[in-house]
């Protein structure tokens, strides 16, 4: 009986180490393309979201502007699922400086997304001053964009030699 636990508990072992199928290009993909979706964060022109707003189909079949509020909690879910997946990423010894660097960026973002965002979103949605929003988002920006800016340049420079090594092709922007 002992001898049929043991070979049970290797088997299941064997089952969950085989069931990390991650390549490079998932380990990639899920820590450094994902990281796109920060795309203007803490700039000083703003989100473009939230600036240019979002159709949304309404059930009659007409479309109608979707208030920011509710675009800002699309992003978020879709950015707090981003990070679960990176978190549960294995961390080798080639991916471990990458991953770990995805998740401080997210974490540094969300709650800024959840906070100062969402109050900028409020604005939007209240019509509030080009003044009040130019100063919310200059607030975020002085706040949040160096320390933002650095993480952001340290993923996409791990990313590069990440990709280069294991040979994933990638047409960086000018500039990342």
């Amino acid at each position: 009986m002992k001898k049929n636990i043991q070979l049970l508990m290797l088997f299941v072992s064997l089952f969950f180490t085989a069931c990390n199928t991650a390549t490079p290009n998932d380990y990639f993909g899920q820590a450094v393309l994902n990281s796109n979706m920060l795309n203007g964060f803490a700039d000083e022109r703003g989100l473009p979201e939230l600036e240019y707003g979002t159709a949304k189909l309404q059930k009659d079949g007409t479309t109608a502007t979707m208030p920011r509020k509710e675009i800002l909690e699309e992003k978020i879910k879709f950015l707090q699922e981003a990070l679960k997946k990176i978190k549960g990423l294995e961390q080798t010894t080639d991916t471990k400086e990458m991953i770990l660097t995805s998740i401080e960026l997210y974490e540094y973002a969300i709650p800024v997304y959840k906070t100062e965002y969402a109050q900028l979103a409020k604005a939007y949605d209240e019509n509030a001053s080009k003044e009040t929003i130019q100063s919310e988002t200059q607030v975020i920006h002085e706040k949040y964009y160096k320390h933002y800016n650095e993480l952001y340049e340290k993923l996409i420079s791990i990313g590069k030699v990440y990709a280069e090594k294991n040979s994933i092709k990638v047409n960086w922007n000018v500039g990342a």
